[in-house]
């Protein structure tokens, strides 16, 4: 990982382990509520650990008792008198980071205590992985504000399906870990003692996969909906396991299987 400490004041970024990045929203006086600086810092932090080649997982994690209680409401309310120019753009801004952590061609595991209201039940949903503490609970919170969760609505869809979606978004209520794993929204429970260690677990198992392999997995099913196996999706899927298995990371992959040796992508202690 090169230098990890650019001028961000709302975030810190570490190295957690050999390949492991580490972005943790630092602003503990407010939950780690982001605003228009945080925003900006988190689209030009992932931007930065995509094109870093010795990254190959990044974790995102919120500083203290609590992952992100979402939206600041001072930068909503700055919004709420802005000019509908103001709004839109400021509104992309938001929306743009959602799909840069989304898209991120690498593996991205999101690392939740405490709350996550709001848009941090969004970034939670956006990650590719999702593991919480017991102590965790989650609303999709925007309602109580006279506001709806837009930008983030696509990803909690996509996470817990639409009738759970639709419920969490009209009723605000706040659901536990326990409720929050069942729905789909995290995928491991575990005690707050012992995140740290399933979160490197589960990092421990990506660094497995061959990067160029978990690259086009996100590709690929990205373009995956939920429904009819269509002539062009058999296509897409055909061409895209030819392209990858003649490359020389699969060459690597299964000579490494044969010859019962790691393969030359996993870190080696």
């Amino acid at each position: 990982m090169s230098d990890p400490t650019p001028a961000y004041t709302t975030l810190q970024l570490s190295q957690r382990q050999s390949g492991v990045a580490q972005v943790t929203m630092a602003r503990e006086a407010v939950f780690n509520a982001f605003d228009e600086t945080m925003i900006g810092e988190l689209d030009a932090a992932f931007a930065a650990l995509v094109d870093d080649p010795a990254v190959r997982v990044i974790v995102l994690a919120g500083a203290g008792k609590h992952f992100s209680a979402g939206a600041d409401l001072q930068w909503m309310q700055r919004a709420s008198q802005a000019t509908p120019e103001w709004n839109l753009q400021d509104s992309r801004r938001f929306a743009a980071v959602y799909a840069r952590i989304e898209r991120c061609p690498k593996p991205v595991v999101a690392r939740i205590q405490g709350a996550a209201l709001g848009g941090g039940v969004g970034l939670a949903c956006a990650c590719d992985v999702a593991i919480a503490a017991d102590n965790a609970s989650f609303s999709v919170s925007e309602a109580k504000f006279g506001i709806l969760p837009s930008v983030i609505g696509p990803y909690v869809t996509n996470a817990v399906g639409k009738r759970h979606a639709r419920r969490l978004a009209l009723t605000t209520t706040r659901i536990g870990a326990d409720e929050a794993l069942r729905i789909g929204l995290v995928h491991q429970v575990t005690s707050l003692d012992g995140l740290d260690a399933a979160v490197d677990a589960t990092v421990k198992d990506l660094l497995a996969g061959g990067p160029n392999a978990q690259r086009e997995i996100k590709a690929l099913f990205a373009q995956l909906a939920v429904g009819p196996i269509t002539d062009d999706v058999r296509e897409l899927t055909a061409q895209t396991i030819t392209r990858v298995r003649g490359s020389d990371e699969a060459r690597e992959g299964f000579a490494a299987f044969l010859a019962k040796r790691p393969a030359a992508w996993i870190p080696q202690d």
